[in-house]
Order: structure tokens, then sequence, then C-alpha cells
């Protein structure tokens, strides 16, 4: 009984992270909130972690009737953790009181004497009928990020793209033999029309079959878009700017490119040249900032997955409205204009560059090749390179851009949020 106790510790103690000082998840791991954990206990402190962070204000709903103060940040996040467990995990109730009430009195002299109010108010929610939860609207964007959306996409799309977050996102992964229906019948998963694999409550990652194979990785269906939209050709010099964790790396690896992996992060890409060798593939590393970096070399093809918001993840990454900084958003797009305005040069005549963010907002996308354009005499946006297989016409803008939104492809899950444009000179 000691994994699920700790799993629910280390989760309530992410939860906390992320809600009270805005620390991503992933800074949190990082910095060793997981460490000594074994592969099974981590991930399920992240589901659960992922999971409350999904329905805090739906679990704040719920607790509110019971609440006549707010408890210390720590008791309160682990009343949140407690009520998803129960209403949206359907968990026994019994278990999880007995362990919420467990935590609060291990969580020291601040928390130790809520104990009873807990056990108390939780007994209470466990009668909260399964109607009322399903009732309740899902979480809502912060107001910063709400207002940007709905002036790009309107209050309808809006709400769609809240109510895919809420449903989080299933496991997608991509082929390093491009046989994407036979891997998806051997690990019982479904082949997307863009050639993706998708799994639904897929387990231990690494204990699918198939793994220490590197017959495959893990990377969202639109995020595998990006470089077949730059289609590289076997022999083709390629870069991929920005490049950790390598996903995209992997795909022009096994696409029998020359690949330079450039990225400014050592630990990231330890991570990249850890999947080059799972996978059994071979790509140049380099550890340098993207904007001081100097090579006589040119390359057929750059693609350049931006630093961005990431605001195109929070079905996948919901700690990322609680975390992000608005005022940042202004210094990422300054820095995207650096980073398209030096993978230009870095170009061979008649070479092409892809752009890409992970980002729903314009500032980061469609005008951020506006004004690439302006300032590059000659440079056009290619929209056949766009017309792929699975890729639907209502993803590809006037702008000659792909567009794909956490509400697209909403009957199988979803995609993540991503901005692709193929650019070239003429």
């Amino acid at each position: 009984m000691a994994e699920p106790t700790n799993a629910r510790a280390a989760a309530a103690a992410l939860i906390l992270g992320v809600a009270d000082s805005g620390i991503p998840i992933s800074d949190q791991i990082t910095r060793g909130a997981l460490a000594g954990f074994v592969p099974h206990e981590k991930a399920r402190a992240q589901r659960l972690a992922l999971a409350t962070l999904r329905n805090l204000g739906r679990a704040d709903t719920v607790l509110k009737p019971f609440l006549r103060k707010p408890p210390p940040p720590l008791v309160r996040a682990i009343l949140r953790l407690a009520v998803v467990e129960m209403m949206a995990e359907a968990a026994a109730p019994h278990g999880v009181v007995n362990a919420a009430v467990d935590l609060v009195r291990a969580g020291g002299a601040k928390s130790a004497g809520f104990a009873g109010m807990v056990n108390a108010v939780l007994r209470r929610v466990a009668e909260t009928p399964a109607q009322q939860w399903a009732s309740l609207p899902p979480e809502t964007l912060p107001g910063w990020l709400r207002g940007r959306l709905m002036s790009a996409w309107g209050k309808a799309a809006v709400q769609a793209m809240e109510a895919a977050h809420a449903a989080g996102a299933p496991l997608d992964l991509t082929p390093r033999r491009g046989d994407s229906a036979g891997l998806a019948a051997h690990l019982g998963g479904a082949a997307l029309p863009t050639g993706s694999i998708r799994l639904i409550n897929a387990g231990q990652v690494s204990e699918l079959s198939g793994y220490d194979a590197g017959d495959w990785w893990v990377q969202d269906a639109g995020a595998a878009l990006a470089a077949r939209v730059l289609a590289a050709r076997p022999g083709e010099q390629v870069l991929d700017l920005c490049a950790a964790p390598g996903g995209k790396t992997l795909q022009l690896a096994s696409a029998g490119t020359d690949v330079t992996a450039l990225d400014q992060s050592a630990a990231r890409m330890a991570r990249l040249r850890e999947n080059l060798k799972r996978c059994r593939l071979t790509a140049r590393t380099v550890v340098a900032d993207a904007l001081t970096w100097q090579t006589d070399q040119r390359f057929n093809a750059i693609l350049l997955d931006a630093p961005c918001s990431a605001t195109g993840t929070i079905r996948r990454h919901p700690d990322l409205p609680h975390c992000r900084d608005p005022a940042a958003l202004k210094a990422l797009a300054a820095l995207q204009s650096a980073l398209i305005d030096k993978a230009l040069t870095l170009l061979q005549p008649g070479g092409r560059l892809v752009y890409c963010t992970c980002s729903l907002l314009p500032d980061e996308g469609e005008r951020q090749v506006s004004a690439a354009l302006a300032r590059h005499a000659g440079l056009a946006a290619d929209a056949e390179s766009l017309r792929l297989p699975g890729v639907e016409d209502h993803w590809i803008s006037t702008e000659n851009a792909l567009r794909t939104r956490p509400d697209h492809w909403s009957e199988i899950g979803g995609i993540d949020g991503f901005f692709i444009a193929c650019l070239g000179f003429g």
C-alpha cells in the first residue's frame, strides 16, 4: 500500500508547486521532485497531478460549500487531489479519504491539525452525485490568454479548446519505419490519417512493445507534421534548430538525411542523444545558442521549431496556464523573429525553411511569418508543401500556413495546436 500513498504525496507536492508557486511540473521534476521513484510510481504521481490541474476549478466548486475559509495551501492541494480522484477518476471514496487524511497528518505542524476537517469534508464530497460533477463546465483559460484567443478564433472555438484541454491527450507515436498501420495493430492502437499512431490508456511508455528496440518514439500528431512538411530527402543536408528533445530530429534521421541537431540546452541535448541511440539513428549534435552559432555550412532544408508560449499543448500540459507570464510574450516574439532571420542565412540557394511553433497565438505564428515576408524581399510561403495525407483543408489558411488547434479531431481525441509554414526564396 506504500506506492499509492507515495504517489499521492508526490502528486500533491506537484500540484502545490504549480498552483501556488507557478513552477512547471517539468521544472519540479528536473529539480528532483520525483527522485528515487520507480517508473510506475513516477507515472502515477504525474498522472494524478495532471488530472487535478485539469479540474482545479471544478474541484473548488465542489469543495466550496463545505469550507468556511480557505485551508493552508498544502491542505488545499490534498483536498483538490482527493476530489478529482473520487469524482473524475471514480476511485473508491474510502481509500481516497483515508489516504488524504494520512497525507495531511504527515504534512507537518501547519497541516496536521486539519485532519479532522479533511475527513469530514471529503466524506461529504463522496456523497456528491456523479451527474453534478459531470455538469460542471471545463476549466477556463486565464484571462490574459482567453482574451487573446477569443480575438483570434472566436468564443465558440475557445470554448471547444477548453473542452479539449479538459479531456486531456492520448499517447501519439511516430513509427521509425513508417508502417503506422502495422505498428498500430501490433500495439492495439489506431493509425491516424497523418501517419502517427494513437494509443488510449497506454500505461507506462517504457513497457510498451518496441520501446527498447526503438521502433517508435512519443510525438504528438501535430508536432510530427512539421518534419513531414519539410519533406527532407535522403542525402540532403538538414539543420534542426532548437532540436531537443528530438522527435523531429528522429524523423529527419529516419528519412536518411544528413542531420545536424542544435539546441542550447546540454541537458535536453543529452536526452536527444539517448533517443537517437535507442532508435538506432544518427545525427550530428551541437550544443550552442542558435543566434550566435557560426558555421560555414549551408543547408538544403532547415526546421525551426522556435521557443514559444507552448499554448497549443495545454491539453497535455495543464500546468502551463498557471506558469506562463504574459509579459514574456513580447520577448518571445522578438526571439522568434531573430531566429527566422538567422535560419534564412544558413540556407543554400533554393533551400527551404519550415518555421513552426506549438502556440495558438497569431503573434507567434501568422503575424510572425507575415513580418518575415515583409523583411525579406523574394521570400514566399509555399502552400503545396502543406497538402499532406490526413491534413484537412480547413487547417490550411489563406496565408499559406498550416494551423492545428486542440479542438480539431475532437471525435478521435484531439491534436496539439501548431502553426507551420514552409518558406523559401523563389
